[in-house]
């Protein structure tokens, strides 16, 4: 039952590189997924045979496609009638880690609707969020504009009023307003599915034999809280508890954080959790690298799952991760933005949300556990 769960997942996994880039290799996808290359050979036959994909000498194509040297073939979408007279404003609060795939995916969306795009980068910081914000709008260059602003805290209500009475449309991208204001224009939104994606981790985790499982919070991001719904709704229904939850950035570099990782797992000893969700990448890493310093061996003892997939490939052993949609996110704000351009206060208010996936890897497949469980961790917290 197990090892065919895993095919469909390998096999929607080729589905899904093959739609982004329109080819794939077999080398490739077994480093990736951390199987052999005749494993994803055999799974390329099996599409194959649904005529799914082309196979082609060291790996696959969309049916309609050449080689995996090809370049991707995408259908251009209809370009609707006076999208091209169009500048869209796009003010996200950092142009590194999470945010160039979705600024790529507007980009791609843009050029294929014939819309012009402004960027500007912003922080996290509500004031400078509104001076960029402002800048666009007061220019006049704009007829609509794609935001992630700061909404923590008690400036977020106040942030979503003051967007929700500016001149020109707008919809916010990984970010979500209320269920209800007062603005006189309403605010639409498409983010990505945090919530659902921690579900998933926590199912797969569980579908693996795992009973405790842990859940470590990056401080400060507002994927957190989706993080922590998703986390509790999954435990609810799988009856597992949901006591283990830390609220603590675990990155190595900073001074303290070893003592924190060293604190997480002794609390994973003392009450028998045997696997890690993490967010982000980089603390995720952070943890399997102090458990490879300490004898703590990722999966046998302790399985970790990554949040963002933007680095979890590289960590060793390479880290099963839930990954966002982020270019796909990108791709569909422009286009909503376009449609409500067109259509006007025809079309009703959308709130988007598109669902991550998980990209299974070495650090959550094992189901063996060893009699002397984090006797290395016992030491640790003993000495």
């Amino acid at each position: 039952m197990t090892r065919r769960m895993f095919g469909v997942q390998r096999h929607e996994r080729v589905l899904s590189e093959l739609r982004r880039s329109g080819a794939v290799r077999v080398s490739d996808l077994a480093r990736e997924l951390g199987v052999s290359e005749l494993t994803i050979r055999r799974d390329i036959a099996a599409l194959a045979e649904r005529n799914l994909v082309t196979r082609v000498h060291g790996g696959a194509t969309l049916p309609s496609q050449g080689g995996p040297a090809a370049a991707p073939r995408r259908a251009a979408p209809a370009r609707p009638a006076g999208a091209g007279r169009f500048t869209i404003g796009i003010v996200v609060p950092s142009l590194d880690f999470y945010w160039p795939p979705i600024v790529a995916g507007a980009r791609a969306a843009a050029a294929a609707l014939g819309v012009t795009l402004q960027l500007r980068g912003s922080s996290y910081d509500p004031d400078e969020d509104r001076r960029q914000i402002g800048r666009l709008v007061e220019a006049n260059q704009v007829q609509g504009l794609l935001l992630a602003p700061s909404l923590d805290g008690e400036r977020g209500a106040e942030m979503i009023d003051w967007i929700g009475r500016l001149p020109v449309p707008t919809i916010l991208v990984e970010r979500q307003p209320p269920r209800w204001t007062a603005a006189p224009r309403p605010i639409e939104c498409v983010r990505s599915d945090h919530a659902l994606g921690c579900e998933i981790a926590v199912h797969h985790l569980h579908q693996q034999g795992h009973r405790r499982i842990g859940l470590v919070l990056s401080r400060g991001s507002p994927t957190s809280a989706h993080l922590l719904q998703g986390w509790r709704g999954a435990c609810a229904e799988l009856g597992i508890s949901d006591a283990t939850v830390v609220r603590e950035s675990v990155a190595l570099a900073p001074r303290g954080h070893r003592r924190i990782i060293r604190d997480v797992l002794a609390e994973c000893r003392r009450s028998g959790v045997t696997a890690l969700i993490v967010h982000s990448d980089p603390d995720a890493m952070s943890v399997a690298q102090y458990c490879a310093e300490h004898g703590v061996a990722v999966p046998d003892d302790l399985a970790l799952v990554s949040y963002d997939d933007e680095v979890a490939h590289l960590a060793e052993p390479a880290l099963t991760a839930v990954r966002p949609p982020k270019h796909h996110v990108g791709r569909l704000a422009v286009e909503l933005m376009v449609s409500r351009l067109i259509d006007g206060e025809r079309r009703p208010s959308q709130r988007v949300l598109v669902a991550p996936e998980l990209v299974v890897r070495r650090s959550s497949m094992s189901l063996v556990r060893r009699p002397g469980m984090f006797d290395s961790v016992r030491r640790l917290v003993d000495s």
